[in-house]
């Protein structure tokens, strides 16, 4: 006679029933200084979360003791934020190792499905308008929407026999591909690109790229680095500046595409599973790319909420890697055109 097989709960296992329950972590018994060391934001932060996500983790469930969407949360920032399911962690909150992943899972869901709700340009004239101020002040480039730029991050192998993930320097990872307001707030993060592919690649096969063609944003345009091609909305440096003008230009160019590029350190630096100094992320890429897109929002949910805007540079091992690529310049007559006269009528 066959016996059945009863399913564990990998908590109930490990603790007991009675052990203390899973919510006998409570926010209000630790100090900010402790919940900003170990899960990298202070208390109101968390209970925001806790509000905006709590629906989305309280779906039903058959288990007799499920997890609370504030325990999912914490264990969801302690891994984004330390880049490893910490034994310590999970006891702190009285999980195991198992449904740490679980929590993180869940949260990134939460977090993704909410993406366009925190991360999209500006439509209101008036704000559009303070944006190009915000960008004018750093340099005196003038008319810019944004500054775009790509940035790898390490992810396992998918498997032997895909290399579309390797890039330059036979890492795996995934090429995403940014762009960032004056303050470092994300307008547009598309996190699935593989890393073999260039970032003038990326760019083209985008959907920023489509938005800004067929939504052409006449009186502005993107920074782009030279590895990207001109476009009309795209204004990239000068290859081999000659006059003052075109010194000027570069020189404004080169100031203000730099927010990205400090947006990417704080980044790395605030979410270390993407820095790499604790290994790569060890999920398939689509799951790969859904953390990163919720480390994109709880970016801008903490700029939004005035937490620590420039943080220190990450010391990770993955950067990314340099791009080969043979300078051209743009075949649009009308990008050639609409450089041309921003160094007339701004820079000479």
């Amino acid at each position: 006679m066959a016996v059945p097989i009863a399913v564990l709960d990998c908590d109930l296992l490990l603790y007991g029933r009675g052990h203390r329950t899973l919510d006998r972590f409570k926010l209000e018994d630790v100090t900010d200084e402790y919940l900003v060391s170990t899960y990298g934001f202070p208390r109101q932060f968390i209970y925001y979360l806790v509000d905006l996500l709590g629906a989305s983790l309280s779906r039903p469930t058959q288990r007799s003791r499920a997890i609370s969407p504030e325990t999912q949360i914490l264990a969801a920032l302690g891994f984004y934020t330390s880049g490893s399911f910490q034994t310590r962690m999970g006891d702190a909150i009285g999980i195991s190792q198992a449904s740490m992943s679980r929590c993180v899972a869940n949260v990134t869901e939460a977090l993704v499905e909410r993406a366009s709700q925190f991360i999209h340009f500006p439509e209101d004239e008036a704000t559009v308008q303070s944006l190009k101020d915000d960008f004018y002040g750093l340099a005196g480039m003038p008319g810019v929407l944004g500054v775009v730029d790509c940035t790898h991050v390490a992810i396992k192998a998918p498997n032997a026999e895909n290399i579309c993930y390797v890039n330059r320097k036979g890492l795996h990872s995934l090429n995403c591909l940014m762009v960032c307001d004056a303050r470092g707030v994300l307008l547009s993060a598309e996190t699935h690109w593989p890393g073999s592919l260039p970032d003038w690649s990326v760019l083209q096969q985008a959907a920023l790229t489509s938005q800004f063609e067929t939504e052409l944003h006449k009186d502005g345009w993107l920074l782009g680095d030279s590895s990207f091609f001109l476009r009309r909305w795209l204004m990239t440096p000068l290859h081999i500046p000659e006059t003052p003008a075109e010194y000027r230009y570069n020189m404004a160019h080169s100031a203000t595409h730099n927010i990205i590029e400090r947006t990417f350190r704080t980044i790395r630096s605030r979410f270390r599973c993407l820095d790499g100094s604790k290994g790569t992320l060890q999920y398939s890429p689509e799951k790969s790319s859904h953390i990163i897109l919720a480390c994109c929002v709880l970016h801008n949910i903490s700029l939004e909420h005035g937490l620590d805007v420039w943080s220190s540079p990450a010391t990770g091992h993955m950067e990314q890697p340099e791009e080969e690529y043979e300078q051209m310049e743009s075949m649009d007559s009308e990008a050639c055109r609409i450089r041309q006269e921003l160094l007339l009528t701004h820079f000479s």
